[in-house]
């Protein structure tokens, strides 16, 4: 049997946490799907707390992935350094709290998860995430092994999974909020697609209330971002692995409301 992955793209608010709630173990059985990584950054729209992480595992996630808004919520950074299945990206400073690599027992097997952040445009104190990733997969032992590559550029994913081709099962993009066409199976056996999307309010700019986001166009004066109201969608990428060979057999983009 070939293990069933299930990407979830960034959980932006409490539309996005509360779909989760509502809808995550249903389609964990209706997909058939065996393991779950969620990208969490957005859930408290800029950032994650706490509270909202534990709200995701309840919810069904067995990972939490993050980004460029890990350290906007102070009160994670305990967090990150008391639990194991919350990975920040890798590439930050050493010193920083938490991990941004790890395993997890399955019936599969044990699966890595390597959690990255690019850095095109996104104005971070990071090291070379391309660097980082080539070390780590000498070192990695397992099959099995996942990369959510938190990035802005198209190009810079895709330069990514193909580093990553035939050495990762999985190589996903998360970070711009619009999941793109392109989920595929690249030619040395790894998924892949470039931005997974979102998970949040389906009437919405990236998650935001359109009016705020037109309004910060229009040139208004900064605040806080707030949520859109209404009907909320998941969108990610289901990937399904050869547990014998660490290989992706397929991947499908997810788009669910």
């Amino acid at each position: 049997m070939n293990m069933k992955v299930l990407a979830v793209g960034d959980v932006c608010g409490e539309p996005g946490l509360n779909y989760l709630e509502q809808r995550l173990k249903d389609i964990r059985k209706e997909l058939g799907v065996h393991f779950v990584v969620v990208n969490g950054e957005n859930a408290n729209v800029v950032g994650i707390t706490p509270r909202q992480a534990d709200t995701i595992f309840r919810a069904g996630a067995d990972v939490i992935t993050l980004g460029n808004h890990t350290w906007t919520r102070t009160e994670l950074r305990p967090y990150l350094d008391e639990r194991r299945r919350i990975l920040r990206p890798a590439n930050f400073a050493p010193q920083c709290p938490g991990k941004g690599i790890n395993t997890y027992h399955t019936d599969f097997g044990d699966v890595c998860v390597l959690n990255l952040m690019g850095r095109f445009t996104l104005d971070t104190n990071t090291d070379n995430p391309f660097v980082i990733a080539d070390g780590y997969m000498e070192e990695i032992r397992e099959k099995i092994i996942l990369v959510d590559f938190h990035a802005e550029g198209t190009s810079e994913k895709l330069a990514m999974a193909y580093l990553l081709d035939g050495r990762a099962s999985a190589v996903w993009g998360t970070h711009t909020h619009v999941q793109t066409s392109d989920a595929c199976v690249l030619p040395g056996g790894t998924g892949y697609i470039t931005d997974l999307g979102m998970t949040g309010a389906a009437q919405s700019v990236l998650g935001i209330d359109p009016e705020q986001s037109i309004g910060k166009f229009m040139g208004d004066p900064p605040q806080r971002y707030n949520s859109a109201s209404g009907p909320a969608k998941l969108e990610g990428c289901l990937f399904e692995i050869n547990p014998e060979t660490g290989r992706c057999v397929h991947a499908e983009g997810v788009r669910l409301t």
